[in-house]
């Protein structure tokens, strides 16, 4: 699945940090799915925020990224599953679309993209997922 979206964003240009096809059979992605005790505790340590979260990424790329050994490490995602399955039921889809959809929220916020910062960014990142969404068939 998030190879398909890989392969989608590379090809098709789109502004990441992805530097082109060539690298896509190098990527590598780390997904760590915990309870919300365990998102709770990475949440206050690293956004300083109290409570638990749908999905978190640590990206490690850089702006100008390079192949250095054998594979480019995108970064981490971490999902919570509780709140996954809350979101699930509350977005009236099921648990599997739910994990999909947060697995491509984090890879592009490993891809750079952050909805944080502007509105504008926000709405880019909303329609990036959900041609993602479309091209993994959801």
């Amino acid at each position: 699945m998030l190879s398909k979206a890989l392969t989608h964003l590379a090809h098709e240009g789109r502004e990441t940090l992805i530097p082109g096809p060539q690298v896509l059979g190098h990527l590598e992605v780390s997904v760590l799915l915990v309870n919300d005790a365990g998102m709770r505790r990475l949440n206050h340590l690293y956004r300083g925020i109290d409570s638990t979260t749908d999905v978190l990424s640590f990206p490690l790329l850089s702006e100008n990224p390079v192949l250095c050994t054998r594979h480019l490490l995108l970064g981490d995602i971490v999902i919570s599953l509780p709140q996954a399955k809350r979101q699930a039921e509350e977005y009236g889809t099921t648990f599997n679309r739910e994990l999909v959809r947060l697995l491509i929220h984090g890879l592009l916020h490993l891809l750079g993209h952050d909805h944080e910062k502007s509105s504008y960014r926000a709405a880019k990142m909303r329609r990036l997922e959900a041609g993602l969404a479309e091209v993994v068939c959801l």
